[in-house]
């Protein structure tokens, strides 16, 4: 495997700037890795090898002019999950009803991407409008985690998470409804992270969930992603929703916590993410975690959240009755699919014949469950008791960031499951984001860094942290103190045990 490629985005970046190495050597090299092995990750949907020359063609001619770069990660490759817009090249969010579907204009993220000089290589996997915890629901098929290609690499951003753990990226860019950043870098031994809700522009992310859904950075670093928070996150003028605050000092939070120092701060175990569905090699893997944050200084209480344990079903009430919504607009007359047009049938048939073969079983499914909740009659009974405990799981998190400065739990209750295991069971594939919806309900950040591995199947598994409202500086503190602690006790950084993947002939 090429040096650059199994370098972190921090390192390529400071060679990059530095003359030593160029972005387009950088980006080739990743490209390389891409056609060698992707066929049997299949971690990307569409590789953009044009537009990713072109664009580390720029960043060299700055260096070599000796201009400043756009930013601290100019150069750098990076994946994007295909559920952002982008205007030159598809954007399908793993739907048959998008398919080579190219927008006409940029999300604010990739925009913001651009313009900071990082190099998109192309656009990953991911479940169906962003609906699933293991890649499985993609039209375009499954993305195998390169721990053990048997097994799902996560959802609904596996293919993002995937193309980190196979070395295909430096940095990638998730989306996280109900875990789905957190959840893939959890199984596959990478690092992920929800922003505060509002954080990072939601203009150009095709909703699934309005309320919910929050873009965010994905690496195989705590620094990494650190850097790559600072590019996307801030006020946009575009999105209602996104805050007018400045963006937390993450990567300054994150290079003083490699100090090791967690000395006075205080950290809360969350004493209702343990029962009959945590495997107990990602439960010894967590209480190790937690002993290595004592080692490191931190005073660690345990801290009762009682209303997580409504999160669930409450999730899967809003989140439903807000798909069915929003992909209300995939409605064959103004863009993406069209079925039954030539057969002469009206604009309603032709609608339902669209939706009929565009959608798969799960987003028809949720669609199903939310315009139930939604309807008359049920509307108070479903989707309104279910606001009522989101406040609850909010007040939850008030009180106990009144006590602690940040919350721990195991990321997920298991590690990463075998391919097909769960796709007959829909209720046992939900269990996968038990830990991570509190989260999203509240709009609190939250992240997963690698906690190292189960001993029942030398699995990756993941610590979560979590902190309060734009104090995302906390929990980068804590995750980078614990990440250079957690490798110093390994002898060597996590990811580089991942099993060689056999290249594809």
């Amino acid at each position: 495997m090429s040096n650059l490629t199994h370098s972190t985005a921090a390192d390529l970046a400071a060679k990059i700037h530095a003359g030593e190495v160029s972005s387009v050597e950088v980006t080739q090299a990743h490209l390389d890795r891409i056609a060698a092995i992707d066929s049997t990750v299949h971690a990307f949907l569409h590789v953009d090898t044009e537009g990713a020359l072109a664009a580390a063609r720029a960043v060299d001619e700055d260096v070599a002019a000796g201009r400043p770069v756009a930013s601290p990660l100019a150069g750098v490759p990076l994946a994007l999950k295909d559920v952002f817009a982008t205007k030159d090249i598809p954007t399908t969010c793993g739907s048959r009803i998008l398919e080579n579907w190219v927008p006409p204009y940029d999300a604010t993220v990739t925009r913001r991407l651009r313009e900071a000089g990082v190099v998109v290589l192309g656009k990953t996997n991911m479940d169906e409008f962003a609906m699933g915890s293991s890649t499985e629901n993609s039209a375009f098929g499954v993305t195998r985690n390169p721990w053990d290609l048997d097994r799902v690499p996560g959802g609904s951003g596996g293919g993002s998470s995937a193309s980190l753990a196979a070395f295909e990226a430096p940095l990638a860019i998730g989306t996280d409804t109900g875990g789905s950043i957190r959840q893939p870098a959890s199984v596959t031994g990478t690092v992920g992270v929800k922003p505060t809700y509002g954080g990072v522009s939601r203009y150009g992310l095709v909703a699934f969930s309005s309320s919910l859904d929050q873009g965010g950075p994905c690496a195989r670093t705590v620094l990494d992603a650190a850097l790559l928070h600072e590019v996307i996150a801030g006020h946009d003028p575009f999105d209602s929703t996104s805050i007018d605050a400045p963006v937390p000092p993450v990567v300054a939070a994150a290079r003083e916590g490699a100090a090791g120092d967690l000395r006075g701060v205080r950290v809360g175990v969350v004493r209702e993410f343990t029962g009959e569905w945590y495997q107990s090699g990602v439960l010894g893997a967590f209480e190790r975690s937690v002993e290595v944050l004592r080692e490191l200084g931190a005073e660690v209480v345990e801290v009762s959240c009682p209303n997580f344990d409504y999160a669930l079903p409450a999730y899967y009430l809003i989140a439903p009755s807000e798909a069915s919504s929003n992909l209300a607009r995939f409605d064959a007359m103004r863009y993406g699919l069209r079925v039954g047009d030539e057969r002469g049938n009206s604009a309603e048939q032709v609608m339902a014949l669209t939706r009929e073969a565009g959608f798969g079983e799960e987003v028809k499914r949720r669609i199903m469950v939310g315009t139930y909740a939604l309807s008359s009659g049920y509307y108070d009974a479903y989707y309104g008791q279910a606001q009522k405990v989101r406040t609850l799981i909010s007040r939850d998190f008030e009180r106990a960031f009144g006590e602690v400065d940040v919350l721990v739990s195991p990321t997920t209750p298991t590690t990463a499951f075998r391919i097909g295991e769960r796709v007959d069971d829909p209720v046992a594939m939900y269990r996968a984001d038990l830990c991570t919806i509190p989260a999203n309900m509240s709009g609190t950040p939250a992240m997963s860094v690698p906690a190292g591995l189960s001993e029942e199947d030398g699995l990756p598994v993941g610590l979560q942290i979590m902190a309060p409202a734009l104090q995302e500086q906390r929990m980068y503190k804590v995750a980078a103190a614990y990440e250079v602690a957690r490798d110093k006790a390994a002898g060597g950084a996590l990811i580089n045990r991942v099993p060689e993947l056999e290249v594809a002939r």
